[in-house]
Order: structure tokens, then sequence, then C-alpha cells
């Protein structure tokens, strides 16, 4: 389900959202600490691409992490996949995962506390003679194990009729991906933006050849932050609800303020800004109030839901898992 509100009656809504907010969101200079006991630490990894890291460079910038009580361990990683055997080995608490590497929370693996985005930045891309998915039968294609470009690979061949053996899938990790397909190693690829961009200059005339927006309205892909399991308990509770009210902050002051919030992520990755900016615009942005919402009335679900079936009919995972099992819409509501 996506929001189809006209850019001023939604622009409304966010600053309704913002107008409640603490005021450290509008006045970063401001701190509204709310210290209880010892601080709590934290250990929370991102990804390095916009979405994942914007969260991250908002929460530092606005020092969300010392407003609720917190000290960060932050690591960046590559993929969603690595980020979970993180929380599974418990070198982890806390991560961001792409929609492609949903599969993992719903076999048990991790738990959803909070929806993102929907981003529509993953693309299936061929080299300049490609020009449909069909003319990568044969030929050899990169995506990054169980990620968001792997899963739409799967998908863009479902969708033309083939089979993943009609193709030569290779596993690399994003960074190779790159200058493998920038020196033509590999016919095609399932990566996506700030990577696209970054090939794009390299080889202007690559073709895109399937996006998320291709999938709608059927599915949506929403990326999500996620918690070990180990944590769904009494003695987890204090960290898990600093970390949405961190989470929550950083979202709505992200959701008034892309630019900034592109200029502070580039900063952060030391990354160049015009990659990330593209990236920024490949995405529905929602406050947390809007989240809240879209939680309560069954719509994350079934967003969800739609994933399980995406990776169900993939052999990913072998069953429907009732999405409340793994995302903790409660506690993300509850959280002030």
């Amino acid at each position: 389900m996506q929001n189809h509100q006209p850019p001023s009656q939604r622009r409304r809504t966010l600053l309704k959202a913002a107008a409640i907010a603490p005021a450290a969101l509008a006045l970063p200079g401001i701190q509204t600490a709310q210290a209880q006991g010892a601080p709590l630490k934290v250990r929370m990894g991102y990804i390095g691409d916009f979405h994942g890291a914007s969260m991250i460079a908002v929460a530092n910038k606005l020092d969300l992490w010392k407003k609720h009580n917190l000290v960060p361990d932050i690591k960046v990683f590559t993929n969603g996949p690595i980020q979970i055997q993180a929380l599974g080995t418990g070198d982890l608490d806390f991560g961001y995962i792409g929609p492609g590497a949903l599969w993992l929370p719903i076999t048990g693996k991790a738990k959803v506390i909070a929806i993102n985005v929907v981003g529509f930045s993953d693309r299936v891309i061929g080299q300049p003679g490609i020009k449909s998915i069909q003319d990568l039968k044969g030929k050899t294609v990169a995506v990054p194990e169980g990620t968001s470009g792997d899963m739409l690979v799967r998908l863009a061949l479902q969708k033309a009729g083939m089979k993943l053996d009609d193709i030569k899938r290779v596993t690399m990790d994003p960074s190779t991906i790159v200058t493998a397909f920038i020196s033509g190693q590999v016919d095609g690829a399932g990566i996506w933006y700030p990577h696209v961009g970054t090939i794009r200059q390299r080889v202007p005339n690559l073709n895109e050849l399937f996006s998320n927006k291709d999938a709608l309205p059927k599915n949506s892909f929403p990326s999500a932050f996620v918690m070990r399991p180990e944590l769904d308990a009494a003695s987890g509770q204090a960290l898990h609800d600093a970390v949405l009210r961190v989470i929550k902050d950083a979202n709505d002051w992200r959701a008034l303020n892309v630019a900034q919030a592109v200029d502070l992520t580039a900063a952060l990755m030391n990354a160049p800004r015009a990659n990330l900016e593209a990236e920024s615009k490949l995405a529905q942005y929602y406050s947390s109030a809007e989240l809240a919402k879209l939680t309560e009335d069954g719509t994350v679900n079934s967003w969800l839901n739609g994933m399980n079936e995406m990776f169900k009919s993939f052999g990913r995972v072998p069953e429907m898992v009732d999405a409340q099992k793994y995302y903790m819409g409660a506690r993300y509501v509850a959280a002030k």
C-alpha cells in the first residue's frame, strides 16, 4: 500500500507530526536527556547506503543517543544478512536490513522492531548490449547473497517466465559487483543505489532492466530495523524502548529534512553527495505517527506478508508466518 497524498497535504501531515516531537528535533543544540541511572550500552549496525546510514547520521548529529541515555557502539556492514549473523553470534544488538533480508526474521533469526522506508532503490542492471531480462539468459549475473539485489533478480526472472537456472548466478559482495560490472566481468547484476550510481559513472549506457516499482502494486519493499531475539525479554525492554525512541526521533527529523540528511550521511560515509541524493529520492518516507497508524491498521503486516509470499515462491522460506510473530509492532506504537 502506498501513500498517495498530494505533496502539499503530505507536507502538512509531516509538519503536524513534527509539531509534537521533542524540542531537540527542531533545535538540535538543545538536549532533553531523560537519563535514569547509568547509560545503556548498545551495539548498532547499519548498511552504508542512504536509507540505512541516514538514521545513524541524524542520530549522531542530534545527539539522540545521549538524549535517550544510550552509549552506542556503531558498526557499518555491507548488507543485511551479515548483520543478522552478528545478531545470532551475540556480537550485535540491533541492525538495519533491506527488504531482501526480511526472510531471515521470518525464519526466526531476528525480530523486526521498526519499519524504515518503503524503498525503490533496487535494480537489475545489464551491460549496454543487454536490453531485457530475457537477454540475460545464459549470461553471468552477480548478486549479493540473500539481499534485495538477489531478491529482485529472482522476482524479475519469475515475472519474465524464466528460472534461476536460466542465468549463471554468481554471488559477490556489493563493492566487488561494482568492480566486476565496470570491468565487464559480469553481464548483469542485482544491486541497489548508490552502487548503481557509482557504476553508471563508469558505464553510462548500462540498462536498468527491472526495479522495485515494476513489482508494484502487488509487492511493496520495506526496509527495517532488527533486534537479536534474546532482547525480547523483560531484561531487554529498557534497551529496546530506548533504541526505538532514537529511531523515531531520527525518522521524523529526516522526513522533514531530507536534503540535510543527505549532507550528514555523505559526511558520515565520506561518499559522493550526488549518489546519496539520487538514492534519497527512491523511497516513500513516513512519519513515526504514520508508521504507528499503518501498524495498527494492518498495512505493515500486509507488506511483510507480501514479502513472505514472495520468499516462499523463491523457496527461501518453507511457509507463511504470522507477521506478529517477528514484527514487534505493539512496542513500536507504544514507544514515546
